[in-house]
């Protein structure tokens, strides 16, 4: 029986749903940049930076100590801004059968947003990790970027 779970947080941040959107959307290989401890570093396997369906190379920690790879393929829906990283392959599948990333940046006002993170995956094994530490992940990058838009 496949079990496939999906955890989602609310991030209520300081920065237009734009802005925050266009950092995944126009400017991925910025974000070493935002969030060094928690992503060294981000290379283009294949497309470019900017267009739906190019794949990427992330390095990210965790626990700020050991650098693990995910390679994904990026989705965008700019009427909802959203951004989709479907996981291709990488040290999450260790764990994980499949593993998926989203965010998704919702307008509140001019300079307050709501984004979405959310994970989406199924374990490998039933005693498996849950996504617990990744959502944690997903939420300190959210912060990352909104610390760098309030800066910008």
């Amino acid at each position: 029986m496949t079990v496939r779970y999906r955890l989602e947080a609310y991030v209520e941040i300081k920065a237009s749903a734009h802005k925050f959107y266009e950092v995944f959307r126009s400017r991925p290989h910025h974000v070493p940049n935002i969030s060094p401890s928690r992503i060294p570093s981000v290379d283009v396997h294949q497309g470019d930076w900017q267009t739906h369906g190019s794949v990427k190379v992330w390095k990210y920690s965790l626990d700020g100590k050991k650098v693990l790879t995910y390679k994904e393929r990026v989705e965008f829906d700019d009427e909802s801004k959203t951004v989709t990283l479907v996981g291709l392959e990488g040290d999450v599948f260790e764990d994980f059968k499949n593993y998926i990333t989203v965010f998704q940046a919702i307008p509140k006002d001019d300079c307050i947003s709501v984004v979405k993170g959310v994970i989406e995956y199924e374990k490998l094994k039933e005693d498996g990790p849950d996504g617990i530490k990744n959502l944690d992940f997903v939420v300190g990058l959210i912060k990352d970027i909104e610390a760098h838009l309030v800066q910008a």
